[in-house]
């Protein structure tokens, strides 16, 4: 069993749980504040040392150095592989910046004692491979926002309602579907289950509206880290995609491509800005799953490229609306506000993200969109076309907001709205990740193209009953960024 040099997982997932301890009796909000961004930049390193560790020892998967965790819960319930290895310090990144970039006006609303614990289950869940564990990991995540909606006093039914559902999907879906023969009538009704819990979790329509919701009522940082690490997407390749017959995977196809084009085209004609945004990453996340259902190796392998690369260029997106929001409260799209003057840089890094997540060239969103569109063309040409529409609209969506937000008049304040220390900080970080994923994205590529054919292979053993084949016959794709 190949193991880490060094315990970097379990110390990445026992930081955020220490650090939610050290400022629960903390009242001033500035030093929960502080406390909680050396808490996330320390997670951040150890999950980045992880990752350069795994890379180091040139296998597929491994095992924490301690393995704790293994000796309590089994074999599977700490584990780095090719799929998990970049999405842990993405997710520690995304709660660090987010955290980091929190204005005084925001500090009292932002709950940063839920934010690690949100922080601690969302990296158990990528790190376990289990699928008990899986479905426990996901279903305890749906807390945190839940308790922060209580706790200001929102609405929660119609969140409630569809967390609800979608825990008890998960949890009914792999009663059926362990120990069961996947061809077996209950192990098939069992797959339908996880297949629509991951498809709720993602917020495919019709079931889309408590994303909405969630944006509309929570704080925009807690919806921005609830919805951006794409558990949903998460769910259906740990749960869904092994098992999953090859026509099931066919039949939920149009429900995803269905709502990229939708949510793409609500983007165009939303007046709010949050509302704006929840559109816009729900087509992006959709666009995932169309390449996670096709299942074929070029597909599967622009998915999961899309998959970071959206999950960077929308949560830079995120953050500079949220940052807009601190300086102005709630932001309507119905006029013109002319902040460019005000502050450049976050209008810059506000066309950068949002152009980088349709793909544009020379960003690592155009890589990932290209092999995606390839891949899927190849097998349904209209589900190709339906990608290049979706992709089209966003990126119409995208310049439409930057003009309103930062264009059209002169916007005359007494305050001053320029950017913040730790906000340049989190744009030149975000916009080098960008970037330099476009100008080399060979090894980002690579790593998600091994981990596209371990799938690939999984499901071909589930059909045939044969051995996998050898990972050594099987070319890696081309990348060319022009």
């Amino acid at each position: 069993m190949t193991t880490l040099h060094l315990p970097w997982l379990e110390l990445s997932l026992a930081l955020p749980w220490l650090g939610a301890a050290w400022v629960a009796r903390v009242r001033q909000p500035e030093t929960v504040q502080r406390r909680s961004v050396v808490v996330l930049g320390l997670t951040l390193l150890a999950t980045i040392a992880a990752w350069i560790d795994f890379a180091t020892l040139h296998a597929f998967e491994a095992h924490d150095r301690w393995d704790l965790s293994a000796r309590l819960l089994g074999p599977d319930a700490v584990v780095i592989d090719e799929l998990s290895a970049p999405l842990l310090p993405l997710a520690a990144l995304l709660y660090f910046l987010t955290a980091l970039v929190t204005l005084r006006t925001k500090v009292r609303r932002f709950s940063f004692g839920w934010t690690l614990i949100s922080e601690a289950l969302l990296l158990a869940t990528l790190s376990c491979r289990h699928p008990w564990g899986v479905v426990g990991l996901l279903a305890a995540g749906t807390i945190p926002p839940y308790l922060e909606l209580r706790a200001r006093r929102r609405l929660t039914r119609t969140y409630v309602v569809h967390m609800a559902l979608f825990v008890a999907l998960l949890c009914l879906g792999q009663a059926l579907v362990s120990g069961a023969d996947p061809t077996t009538p209950p192990a098939l009704v069992g797959v339908g289950l996880l297949t629509a819990a991951a498809l709720l979790r993602s917020g495919i329509v019709p079931v889309h509206c408590w994303m909405r919701d969630l944006f509309e009522h929570a704080t925009f940082g807690t919806a921005l880290l609830f919805v951006t690490p794409m558990a949903g997407a998460y769910a259906a390749i740990r749960l869904v995609l092994p098992i999953a017959p090859d026509w099931i995977l066919r039949s939920i196809t149009p429900l995803s491509l269905f709502t990229a084009v939708y949510a793409a085209g609500m983007a165009l004609v939303q007046r709010e800005a949050r509302r704006f945004y929840c559109s816009l990453f729900l087509s992006h996340s959709s666009l995932v799953l169309v390449g996670l259902e096709t299942a074929t190796p070029v597909a599967l392998t622009g998915a999961l490229s899309l998959w970071l690369s959206v999950g960077l260029a929308l949560a830079g997106f995120g953050l500079t609306l949220r940052s807009l929001e601190s300086r102005l409260g709630r932001i309507s799209l119905d006029a013109f506000h002319g902040l460019y003057e005000h502050t450049p840089t976050l209008a810059a890094f506000f066309l950068l993200t949002g152009l980088a997540s349709v793909g544009f060239p020379g960003t690592f969103g155009f890589i990932a969109m290209e092999l995606l569109v390839d891949g899927v063309v190849t097998v349904a040409p209209l589900v190709g076309t339906a990608v290049v529409v979706a992709a089209a609209l966003n990126g119409i969506a995208v310049l439409q907001a930057y003009f309103r937000l930062f264009t059209g008049t002169r916007h005359v304040t007494s305050i001053s709205l320029r950017r913040r220390r730790r906000e340049q900080f989190a744009v030149l970080t975000l916009a080098l990740l960008i970037l330099g994923g476009g100008v080399y994205p060979q090894p980002g590529v690579a790593s998600r193209y091994h981990a596209a054919m371990h799938v690939v292979r999984s499901r071909r053993v589930l059909a045939t009953a044969e051995p996998p084949l050898p990972s050594t016959h099987e070319p890696e794709p081309e990348t060319n960024s022009e």
